[in-house]
């Protein structure tokens, strides 16, 4: 079909997570509470992480790092999700469209490599402990944050521009809640053969990868504290990694449960189930997560409150 032959797409109209009116305020006021939940705890990780000297450790960089990346993913989706619950017409531009993909994915795949430096770093501090400092390093660890998020934009870049070479002729119905990339490309009619080379050469350097980096990792880490004789020893150097292995279970569960079942109407409104927990329901799990099962974190912020209690 000759490309003048397309229509030009303006905006889409996004479907939502369901299109019961009855639903649609007890919606808007859960993921308003959830919202405001994810953008406190975050940004409460951030500033205490900041503003805590003992708390000044590669870590914790990674875990002050991975709560901007929550807090950005959340903003990205949960703002125009909740104006969708409240509006007639649950529209998007297609400048708009394409901006919050780009974003998207830019968050999403920087989750999933800094997941795996968190797990290197606790790799390091467990199994080479003696050389941890020299490993993980100031520089190193600031090098791996922005290795981190430059994959993060270089990988999103690539996708959208992409993206914007195919036409969108058929429906502009986006059955979800956003601006998803499989969502879009179903709308295609045009060739979509490079996108979705793309998202096989992408799925191995920002799925395989660091799911790869992170098995390795717990796989020495737990071969190590087997030979942990004294249990005491065994406890502590697990609790140190039990943070990240049940944030790391429910962002990667999630995904894969919306990115690995077969396609089909059931499928994708089970997805978009699925896909609220990995783009608005982890980002507010995982500063609860670190915060209630860290003592170095609980610690910080009882010595901060009691601080703000005296003043």
């Amino acid at each position: 079909m000759a490309v003048e032959n397309h229509s030009t797409v303006t905006e889409f109209i996004l479907t939502g997570l369901t299109q019961q009116a009855e639903l649609q305020l007890p919606f808007f006021l859960l993921f308003l509470g959830i919202y405001v939940v994810t953008v406190v705890g975050n940004l409460g990780m951030i500033t205490l992480i900041g503003l805590s000297s003992h708390l000044h450790t590669p870590m914790y960089y990674f875990l002050s790092s991975l709560s901007f990346i929550d807090l950005c993913h959340s903003t990205v989706i949960t703002p125009k999700m909740l104006v969708n619950f409240v509006a007639e017409k649950n529209s998007i531009s297609y400048p708009e469209c394409m901006t919050q993909l780009y974003f998207f994915l830019v968050f999403a795949i920087s989750e999933c490599h800094m997941l795996a430096a968190m797990a290197y770093d606790r790799y390091v501090a467990i199994c080479r402990p003696l050389l941890y400092n020299v490993i993980m390093s100031h520089q190193a660890c600031f090098s791996l944050i922005w290795g981190v998020y430059a994959i993060g934009i270089v990988c999103a870049f690539a996708h959208t521009g992409c993206l914007f070479r195919v036409h969108f002729c058929k429906f502009e119905v986006i059955n979800n809640y956003f601006c998803d990339l499989l969502s879009l490309l179903e709308l295609s009619c045009s060739s979509t053969h490079v996108n979705g080379l793309l998202i096989l050469v992408f799925s191995a350097i920002n799925i395989l990868a660091p799911s790869l980096t992170i098995l390795s990792s717990y796989s020495f880490i737990i071969a190590s504290i087997l030979h942990i004789r004294s249990k005491e020893g065994r406890s502590k150097a697990f609790s140190t990694c039990s943070s990240h292995i049940l944030a790391v279970a429910v962002f990667y569960g999630s995904a894969a449960f919306m990115y690995l079942q077969p396609s089909s109407a059931s499928s994708t409104d089970q997805g978009k189930v699925s896909s609220v927990f990995y783009t608005i329901i982890v980002p507010m799990l995982n500063p609860l997560i670190y915060s209630l099962r860290n003592k170095d974190v609980s610690v910080a912020l009882k010595k901060m409150l009691e601080r703000r209690i005296l003043l």
